[in-house]
């Protein structure tokens, strides 16, 4: 094995190097179909795994946030290194090669790309820039290219950057920037160059929290808060910003509003409207920004403003049940089947589960193109609305998802018409699962419900999990007889799913089934992800479908890896499963038994027969990242990943009661996070059952989480024999910036401590500049190093022992079984 060392001696280490080469491996580009469906945009990507230097940049933990103090955005940034566009044609194969692109022009060498949208037309594609230069980040600058010749500019004059702190990659729209219309986006900039507030030198006064009202605030445990005066002057330098419209075509740029805080801001789908939410004074030192006082307007496109929708006070008062929500209006958001008609919800008891309410929400509807615009009430529900889905004037859905999971029908357009129940299942309930609705493109830019014609059909993509393991299927839904059709279903020894509709360019309406066109993917145990688009004919017809991709196999070295699905039943009676991967090319006739490495993450249910169905597939590709247990089958150990670690409760009981003699009884060796904790749990309580265990950013003393954690609704006060048992730190015969809620590092060093001081053979391994997971390069093959070196000298070893021992005593056992044999026949004669 390789401890090759990446600097000084004690510095950073690597894994061996057939470990490290599958981290390393590059991955594959981001596609993104245009609107109209005539393009893809290719987005190159660079390796996972930044180097140390990047996450050693200066950061700062604001009310919940962390952010980059010099390019105002949030720290620790992924990127894409290219950019290139692929015409959808009969002959179209991704990753497309250089000479079937059209590659951009004008770009800087180098340069860092982020947040890539397509115009609602599709004619242009608008980005953001950073330089590559560690040593020089700025803001972010706005640049936009047109997909007629691929020529890129700065859209946005030099001396407006901007303010992406309440950007996310992954949202659709989001503060940094949103298109209006095709020719016109709203960006927010930094308002000025002027410095950020000096440090004091010495404390301003005091850090005073109050509740001298006596009001009963609970909280869950918080990473990053506010922490000080001087703390809450950073907070409003780095998200104060300046909202401003810009039309691509001439690049005027208009102000808008004044300078403020903003955290959202969208355009309607007509364009005429735009959506602005923005947080107030006071703030919390007990809770993140989210909970902020915060406003809510509607403006014109060109900031004035139009109408408030909400102003919500500090939220410090939401209770800790998971059914809780914030008192106000929440879920602002526009109607995606309408020009410009907002809608959100209220609750109706105060924001708390365990208040008697009926309703206990109702959504509203506020209709800009009316003459005297006013709130209408759409719909009421009897359980917390945890959204709605939008069709038109005739169909909508709204659901909720706990351990219950209600789906209903709204007509937006008869508001007398109460809604009607479509699914009402336990949401634990796996095999019952009817899917969820496809959704298509209109040409405002938004996603509706997908309604097939003739009639009120909508189709319904799930995973079809079952007992054999999950099938994805493509079902028709006539709404008015709520009878299904199944269209198509997965089928060995492929994993199969569907997902976008490509044929949603056409227009507004409903679509027809005949000539239906999905994106969709096939993999299967030994060959990656491949994209498809399948069209479909009549209910019940022929499915045609062509294969667009030849992505190669990402770990060459592990081709050939086996995959088995196993079941097995636990002693009070609950089935469970988990996959057992083994090395290419082992034979266990040839090669004898292997160690195993057992991978697992606990969950909490209800329902005993919901705990021990299958969710996964025997036939699925299985993809390794730098943290994946299956790294470890190039050194020649087996791999049982995601072994059934169910925790049920039924009736009135609850799970955690019984949190560790049903982990206990499950047996096997957890990962990351609550892994982390159930691994220590484990090595406490069964010690004789495994050789070592490793943890990585775990809890483990639960009276450190007093208000709850993970699926845990009660307080350490109500339930305190709970949370000491459930705390390995409690039993003494047994990170460096954790910014998750429940993993602080202490927690890693206190029980460190106590193990070191009750004489346990125990390391502890703390990686700078790292928080809950793991990005730096260093970092991760620091981790897998030390993995494999506590693996190979306490797992591998003791195993190999063990063996040997058994083998000893089957031999002693022969011995005394033959001598017992020769004594009976000397009876007999």
């Amino acid at each position: 094995m390789s401890t090759a060392a990446t600097g000084a001696e004690g510095g950073y280490m690597l894994p061996s190097p057939a470990i490290a080469a599958i981290v390393d491996a590059p991955p594959e580009p981001t596609l993104s179909f245009s609107p109209n469906r005539e393009l893809i945009m290719q987005l190159g990507r660079p390796p996972v795994n930044p180097p140390i230097s990047e996450l050693a940049r200066p950061e700062l933990k604001l009310a919940g946030l962390r952010l980059d103090p010099d390019s105002f955005s949030r720290s620790r940034m992924s990127h894409y290194t290219s950019m290139a566009f692929v015409p959808v044609t009969d002959e179209l194969m991704l990753p497309a090669p250089p000479e079937l692109c059209h590659h951009v022009q004008g770009i800087p060498p180098d340069a860092l790309i982020n947040y890539a949208r397509w115009a609602p037309d599709s004619r242009h594609v608008a980005f953001t820039l950073r330089p590559s230069d560690p040593k020089g980040r700025s803001p972010l600058r706005l640049w936009v290219l047109d997909t007629q010749q691929y020529r890129a500019r700065e859209l946005l004059p030099s001396s407006f950057g901007l303010n992406t702190v309440y950007i996310r990659q992954e949202e659709r729209r989001g503060v940094g920037y949103d298109w209006l219309d095709a020719d016109s986006l709203v960006a927010a900039v930094v308002p000025s160059e002027a410095p950020p507030p000096e440090k004091p030198s010495a404390a301003l006064g005091p850090k005073i929290e109050d509740n001298s009202h006596g009001e009963k605030r609970q909280t869950r445990t918080y990473p990053d808060l506010l922490n000080s005066r001087h703390d809450e002057a950073m907070f409003d330098f780095m998200g104060t910003s300046q909202l401003v419209r810009v039309s691509v075509a001439t690049g005027q740029v208009t102000p808008l509003g004044e300078p403020r805080h903003y955290t959202s801001v969208n355009g309607s789908p007509d364009g005429r409207f735009i959506l602005v939410s923005y947080l107030l004074r006071p703030y919390s030192y007990s809770v993140p920004c989210g909970r902020f006082p915060k406003r809510v307007e509607v403006w014109s496109r060109d900031g004035e403003l139009v109408r408030t929708i909400a102003d919500l006070p500090l939220a410090e008062d939401i209770p800790v049940a998971f059914d809780s929500c914030r008192k106000g209006p929440r879920h602002v958001e526009w109607r995606d089947d309408r020009p410009a008609e907002v809608a959100w919800i209220e609750c109706q008891d105060g924001g708390d589960p365990a208040v008697e309410a009926s309703p206990r929400d109702i959504v509203y509807t506020l209709d800009l193109e009316s003459a005297e615009p006013e709130p209408r009430r759409l719909a009421d529900t009897k359980l917390r609305c945890g959204g709605v889905v939008w069709g038109d004037d005739d169909l909508a859905l709204s659901e909720w998802k706990t351990r219950r999971s209600v789906v209903s029908i709204i007509a937006p357009g008869r508001r007398d018409q109460a809604p009607s129940v479509l699914f009402d299942r336990n949401y634990e309930d796996a095999y019952t699962d009817p899917g969820s609705p496809a959704l298509r493109r209109t040409s405002l830019g938004t996603y509706v419900l997908a309604q097939i014609a003739p009639g009120r059909r909508l189709l319904l993509q799930g995973q079809g999990a079952g007992p054999e393991g999950n099938r994805p299927f493509l079902d028709l839904l006539d709404l008015s007889t709520r009878e299904t059709e199944r269209l198509w279903q997965s089928s060995p020894p492929f994993y199969e799913s569907t997902s976008s509709i490509l044929s949603d360019a056409d227009g507004d309406g409903p679509l027809q089934l005949r000539g239906l066109r999905l994106l969709a993917t096939r993999e299967s145990e030994r060959d990656p992800t491949q994209f498809f688009i399948k069209t479909l004919s009549d209910a019940g017809g022929p499915i045609a479908e062509r294969c667009i991709s030849a992505f190669p196999h990402p770990y060459p070295s592990l081709r050939g890896m086996t995959q088995e699905i196993v079941k097995y039943t636990r002693d009070d009676g609950v089935e469970l499963n988990g996959t057992l991967y083994t090395p290419p090319g082992y034979d266990p006739t040839r090669d004898g038994p292997l160690p195993c490495l057992l991978w697992a993450y606990p969950r909490e249910f209800k329902d005993r027969a919901a705990a021990g169905q299958l969710r996964r597939s025997p036939h699925r590709f299985s993809s390794i990242g730098a943290s994946s247990p299956l790294l470890f089958l190039a050194r020649g150990w087996a791999v049982l990943d995601g072994p059934g670690f169910p925790i049920v409760a039924e009736g009135e009981e609850e799970p955690n009661d019984t949190f560790v003699r049903q982990l206990t009884a499950s047996r096997a060796r957890p990962s990351t996070s609550y892994g982390a904790f159930m691994a220590a749990n484990l090595l406490a309580h069964a010690p004789e059952l495994f050789a070592c265990g490793i943890g990585r950013s775990g809890a483990y003393n639960r009276t450190l989480t007093p208000f709850s954690f993970q699926q845990e609704q009660r307080t350490l006060w109500e339930a305190p024999e709970t949370y000491l048992q459930m705390s390995p730190f409690m039993y003494e015969e047994w990170r460096q910036d954790d910014n998750n809620s429940g993993t602080f590092t202490l927690q890693s060093e206190r029980m460190y401590a106590a193990l070191k001081g009750n004489g346990a053979v125990t390391r502890l391994v703390v990686l700078p500049h790292e928080s809950h997971g793991y990005r730096a390069r260093e970092s991760v093959m620091h981790t897998l190093h030390e993995m494999e070196t506590w693996l190979e000298r306490f797992g591998r070893r003791a195993i190999e022992d063990a063996q040997r021992g058994i083998a000893e005593l089957h031999v002693r056992d022969a011995g005394d079984d033959q001598a017992a044999a020769g004594a009976a026949e000397a009876d007999k004669q």
